[in-house]
């Protein structure tokens, strides 16, 4: 029933096997991949018809991760799968990136890849194993996919690289990085590090590359074995060199004078009113319609590729290594924590920082179980940062993407918990865009923690780099513009400090670069990533010594581990009467780790004066305040530390005979009384007779 397929090798010191021929068949392509005891099923189904009316590849990449895969039940009232994690959105981006520039020119029908994770050995991550399925499966559909791809993560443990590292490995290594491309060349890049140098970074890339050759060789041979009959690549229905031509005639010398336009909006505005004034010329002209869309962006890239390349120019005027102006400032917005406004030409953002207790942290549940998260940053890209009107709703992949690259980017700088006991939520709001809001944010985010008191180490910058790239010669630009991204070939993001990089983001539109270009867009990213954390220094140049007025103030104390139950108190009752009465927020630990939060220094002291009360023991010979809490023919019982009671003998309760307990005494009254001792059962005995109960003096020493 079943013709199957399969091919199997060691990589990494563990079985990689692809199957197929089993499993989803009426899809276009299907392969299962299975790493270690992790697999995942990878599909691929593209129209047999473009989709009309585009002048774009309609793409689609869903990354799935099932909770069955790890023998878990989703959380929730529904229980079952829900909407994208963050993580789902982010490794489908993952895929997309690398396969996106191979398929064929021209290729205009709707294609969807889906990977889902069938089972999750909690070892090894299923990120790169979808991303090889990704590429078997497209391999092997006959859709004209220029590829395969292979894919590989890379860690750095004692200074040695580690291939494809497990999930404990990665935890002690100072470099998450993954690397794809083809045989030829590199085609992505993703990485957090803990400031390792350009060199190093440059070596991970290289050693992924390597390794990863194997898997592309062993789709191949599975390819020769159960691949479909290829499609026939798209052939356009009209005679692109004549409309170029037509189109050069036309508007050619005002696409070319719009490029000389320093303002964004100034030539955008140019460049549609030439795309307008050809369209309605070569449609009365009887060209077909869907030729002039293609033809006019090769038409704005032939330009500016072509001035870039012959006289190092750029739209701007600005030199290939020239990075645009920066004005960075701090403390915008007076009740925030910490907030900063980072303009660099014409992208600005604007970040705020605000500090929350672990009551405020992120709860993750993934397939690798829950966790918790203390610093969350959010990346928004409302439409108006273009000029535009658009929709306002969820963060879509790009903004998740953006989002989670500057985070890498600041993370690997981030105090210990212990050191910085804060919950730490970091928004950042582009407010204008011409190129590299997510490198803005970085910047930006540096800057309002460091406006916060987060102790940062040394500020983070980052910068985005560009390639123009012909038979003629290549040119690596430093700070690209949007349009300098649209129409190039690369679009490389580095952010780091000045002892070295903490993230590499990389994304090629051509089939791959060589390592000569990377190294060669390192060095020069480093030189302006230097130039613009010296702008930055101008606005703060480092942590503020205490935390915003308006932020709260966390202190940590410690307490027995025993005494846990009794500052909680009985369902809670105690801890919610401190918390209630103080206006503090309380948070303890397994360990007895207490942390108390309040913007208010009194408040604070007064949680921590109750706690210790609660927790301390009482010391022979030391004076406390209390209150009487209750009354009996011989004595009084006075509550004085915490829920401590003690009782004082009607022998104790003044200096002469007392008849009485009510003649000195009564339930309410605030007393000072002094340990005179403990009994058999260790009841702690009380004096008032020896406390001038005006002073709280000690009337046995000043009798002596």
């Amino acid at each position: 029933m079943f013709s199957v397929y399969r091919k199997e090798i060691d990589w990494g010191g563990r079985p990689l096997i692809f199957e197929t021929g089993k499993i989803a068949r009426q899809a276009d392509g299907a392969v299962l991949v299975t790493y270690g005891e992790t697999s995942v099923l990878c599909t691929v189904v593209a129209q047999k018809v473009a989709k009309p009316g585009i002048d774009f590849f309609p793409l689609t990449v869903n990354y799935q991760e099932k909770a069955f895969a790890a023998g878990k039940i989703p959380g929730g009232f529904f229980k079952r799968e829900g909407r994208p994690s963050e993580f789902e959105t982010l490794v489908s981006r993952l895929i997309d990136r690398p396969i996106r520039p191979l398929f064929a020119d021209g290729f205009r029908n709707e294609t969807q890849v889906i990977c889902t994770v069938l089972s999750h050995d909690l070892e090894n991550s299923p990120d790169i194993v979808a991303m090889v399925g990704a590429s078997a499966a497209l391999t092997l559909s006959g859709i004209p996919f220029m590829g395969p791809i292979g894919g590989a993560r890379v860690a750095r443990i004692d200074d040695a690289f580690v291939l494809n590292p497990t999930l404990e490995q990665i935890q002690c290594s100072t470099l998450d990085l993954v690397v794809a491309g083809t045989q030829e060349g590199v085609l992505m890049v993703e990485s957090e590090a803990e400031e390792l140098s350009e060199s190093v970074m440059l070596d991970a890339v290289m050693f992924g590359h390597r390794s990863f050759q194997p898997v592309i060789d062993t789709i191949i041979e599975l390819a020769e074995m159960a691949a479909k009959d290829p499609w026939d690549l798209p052939t356009p229905s009209y005679d692109r060199a004549a409309v170029l031509g037509r189109l050069k005639d036309l508007v050619g010398d005002e696409v070319r004078a719009a490029y000389a336009e320093t303002a964004k909006q100034t030539r955008h505005d140019r460049l549609a009113a030439a795309k307008i004034s050809a369209i309605d010329t070569l449609i009365a002209e009887e060209y077909p319609a869907e030729a002039i869309g293609p033809c006019f962006k090769q038409l704005e890239s032939s330009i500016l590729r072509g001035s870039v390349i012959e006289s190092g120019l750029r739209i701007d005027g600005r030199d290939t290594r020239t990075v645009r102006p920066i004005v960075a400032e701090v403390g915008m917005i007076r009740r925030a924590h910490g907030s900063a406004l980072f303009t660099r030409g014409e992208t600005q953002a604007l970040v705020v920082a605000t500090l929350g207790t672990s009551q405020d942290e992120q709860i993750v549940d993934s397939l690798e179980g829950e966790y918790r998260e203390h610093f969350m940053l959010h990346y928004n890209f409302p439409p108006y940062s273009v000029g535009e009107i658009g929709r306002l709703g969820a963060p879509g992949r790009r903004e998740v993407g953006h989002g989670k690259l500057a985070w890498r980017s600041i993370h690997p700088l981030l105090p210990k918990k212990e050191a910085f006991p804060y919950t730490i939520r970091v928004v950042s709001e582009v407010t204008e865009s011409n190129g590299s809001s997510s490198m803005a944010t970085v910047c930006g985010t540096s800057l309002a923690l460091m406006d916060a008191a987060v102790p940062l180490p040394r500020p983070v910058a980052g910068i985005a780099m560009g390639l123009i790239k012909e038979d003629h010669g290549f040119a690596v630009l430093s700070d690209i513009l949007g349009d300098e991204d649209h129409l190039g070939d690369m679009d490389f993001k580095v952010a780091g400090t000045e002892a070295g990089v903490t993230a590499l983001q990389m994304d090629i539109k051509i089939t791959s670069i060589t390592e000569e270009i990377m190294r060669i867009a390192l060095d020069q990213a480093r030189d302006g990533r230097l130039h613009i954390l010296g702008e930055m220094t101008k606005a703060i140049g480092g942590a503020r010594a205490e935390v915003n007025q308006h932020a709260p103030r966390i202190t940590v104390i410690s307490i027995p581990k025993e005494k846990i139950r009794d500052v909680i108190g009985s369902g809670g009752k105690i801890i919610r009467e401190i918390v209630e009465s103080t206006g503090t927020k309380i948070d303890i630990e397994d360990d007895g780790t207490v942390k108390i939060a309040a913007v208010d220094a009194s408040a604070s002291e007064a949680a921590i004066n109750w706690i210790r009360g609660i927790v301390a023991e009482p010391e022979l010979g030391v004076i406390y305040a209390g209150k009487v809490v209750k009354t009996v023919d011989f004595g009084a019982f006075v509550n004085f530390l915490g829920s401590r009671d003690g009782l004082v003998h009607i022998s104790e309760l003044a200096a002469q005979r007392v008849g009485r307990v009510a003649d000195v005494v009564k339930v309410g009254d605030q007393v000072k009384v002094k340990v005179v001792g403990f009994d058999e059962r260790g009841k702690v005995k009380l004096s008032m007779k020896q406390v001038d109960q005006e002073t709280g003096e000690d009337l046995t020493k000043s009798a002596s």
